[in-house]
């Protein structure tokens, strides 16, 4: 399998032959998928078309590109957020962690949504989701009641929280834009969905702890 995309070329480590010493390059490995060599530049991008991993060429603004590139964003906002995690407590050690599982989670769901079909069966979706709703339950109960909608914002990684938030629910409705055209596995939907909640939680939940104060909507 050789893959040329925005990320790079994407060769299983079996068929790996050459890499030219000018480009940067590295093996990743996806799990018990398998390793693969990724170059960063590959110029196979430059006229505006990327490799899905079936190799079917596709424009860059395809819907499906469109989907996994927003989880991407998702999951880069997610890490600004931990790096503003400041405080060293248990509360905030076991967000962070709850927070590096996600980005984790996210290489597979996107390697599925640029067509390595089986990547999402190498992880427990399902599990993820029914621990989303435990942190969820119990980070509300600890949090001031909401009564009212809530400015995005309070402290740096809370505000940063909000805005992964944000493009999660942005992630959902291209996914299931593209569910409608497509066939998308019904758990990558609902991850995705319940992402975002956990997200909006953590949020209020990491300015309580940093003891960052949450501006109330009013008119």
């Amino acid at each position: 399998m050789k893959v040329g995309g925005t990320a790079g070329t994407v060769i299983s480590r079996k068929q790996y032959i050459f890499s030219s010493p000018s480009r940067e390059s590295f093996y990743f490995t996806l799990g018990d998928i398998g390793s693969f060599f990724m170059a960063i530049y590959t110029r196979t991008g430059d006229k505006g078309k990327t490799s899905l991993f079936s190799g079917k060429r596709v424009w860059k603004d395809n819907l499906r590109v469109e989907t996994y590139g927003s989880l991407d964003e998702v999951n880069s906002i997610i890490g600004v957020s931990i790096a503003n995690l400041k405080l060293s407590n248990k509360k905030i050690i076991h967000l962070k962690n709850l927070l590096i599982d996600i980005q984790r989670t996210l290489f597979y769901v996107n390697s599925y949504l640029a067509g390595l079909y089986d990547a999402i069966d190498s992880i427990d979706l399902n599990k993820k989701i029914e621990i989303f709703e435990k942190e969820i339950d119990e980070m509300t109960q600890k949090v001031p009641k909401l009564s009212n909608f809530i400015l995005p914002g309070g402290g740096t990684a809370g505000a940063n929280l909000q805005h992964a938030r944000a493009v999660a629910r942005r992630a959902e409705r291209l996914i299931v834009k593209l569910s409608r055209r497509e066939r998308v596995d019904e758990r990558a939907i609902k991850y995705i969905n319940r992402l975002s909640d956990f997200l909006f939680t953590a949020s209020r939940f990491a300015n309580f702890i940093e003891k960052k104060k949450e501006r109330i909507w009013s008119r």
